[in-house]
């Protein structure tokens, strides 16, 4: 059925928030546009005229085509080359969606959608709805279709889950520009241990290359070995700037609202590492290099203004 300016208007005005919501429940941003635009061509079948509550309805359609959406992509997980990490999204991407709570700040971080990968995707769903947008019970269990009693229970239980692994702290970007200035600073020192003093002594570093691009296929673990694994990764050499290409650029930014490096190279986001840090230092490094999850982050990029590098370290 055809839709009328008024039709599109509404569904344009639902789309950041809809984009928000997929992107956390699918961990991709390239998936979670596709997944907005299938909600947008149901809209158009169903006869957004006939449609009553319209953001429930679109919230609806959506969440059940995620749903489905995440059963599929855990049997390809199960076949993906290497480590599997979410799409970083860098400071200011409007698919980051509200920020206002330190719940929806939470809720996109890369460590915490790290973390919904642990949850089946009914606990996911009813996590990201009620956390990171405030639905009540009552429209997640709507949305659902399930009993307002479940609805509470798999959060409680969601919440469980991702509270056993966390342990971050909530850093402005001002103080998230330090710590990867300190932390550049001590992995191009050429020793590893300025490095260890500021990791965690169970830090991990989880590299995801998609089998694209070189990346370790098991994390490094303890203090010790990500120093080690780091310094090695910012030290100069002939084979690393034919592996990229040239010499990137070094950025401070923030991804997921995490402190992050970012690597440039002629305008192309090569690498997105994002740093989880607790009160007890740099927990972890979660390195994005697969081309294919960087080309949002490349756009968003070009689109804003990031000074000069800190650093050209190959």
């Amino acid at each position: 059925m055809a839709l009328t300016v008024s039709d599109v208007e509404r569904f344009e005005a639902a789309r950041p928030r809809l984009e928000a919501i997929a992107y956390r429940l699918l961990g991709s941003a390239s998936e979670a546009e596709d997944a907005v635009q299938e909600t947008f061509l149901r809209w158009q079948a169903a006869g957004a005229g006939h449609v009553e509550v319209p953001e429930a309805w679109l919230t609806k359609v959506l969440t059940n085509l995620c749903l489905n959406q995440l059963t599929s992509a855990r049997a390809r997980r199960e076949t993906y080359v290497g480590q599997w990490l979410p799409e970083p999204l860098l400071a200011g991407d409007p698919m980051l969606g509200p920020a206002d709570t330190a719940e929806q700040r939470e809720s996109v971080s890369y460590a915490v959608l790290t973390l919904l990968e642990r949850l089946a995707p009914n606990e996911r769903a009813v996590y990201v709805l009620r956390e990171a947008f405030d639905y009540p019970h009552r429209e997640i269990a709507e949305i659902l279709d399930i009993s307002e009693a479940a609805s509470q229970q798999i959060l409680h239980r969601a919440k469980k889950h991702v509270a056993d692994g966390k342990a971050r702290i909530e850093i402005d970007e001002a103080a998230a520009r330090r710590i990867v200035e300190e932390f550049l600073a001590a992995a191009t020192s050429g020793r590893t241990e300025p490095l260890v003093r500021l990791l965690t002594q169970d830090a991990v570093s989880i590299g995801d290359g998609g089998g694209k691009v070189p990346a370790r296929t098991k994390a490094f673990e303890g203090a010790l070995a990500v120093a080690t694994f780091m310094r090695g990764l910012f030290k100069p050499g002939t084979a690393k700037r034919n592996l990229v290409g040239g010499s990137p650029g070094i950025y401070a930014t923030t991804a997921n609202g995490e402190p992050a490096v970012v690597a440039v190279l002629d305008g192309r986001v090569v690498g997105v590492i994002c740093l989880e840090v607790t009160a007890d230092g740099i927990r972890a490094f979660r390195g994005q290099a697969n081309p294919d999850k960087l080309e949002r982050a490349t756009r968003h990029w070009a689109a804003t203004d990031h000074g000069e590098p800190l650093l050209h370290p190959f």
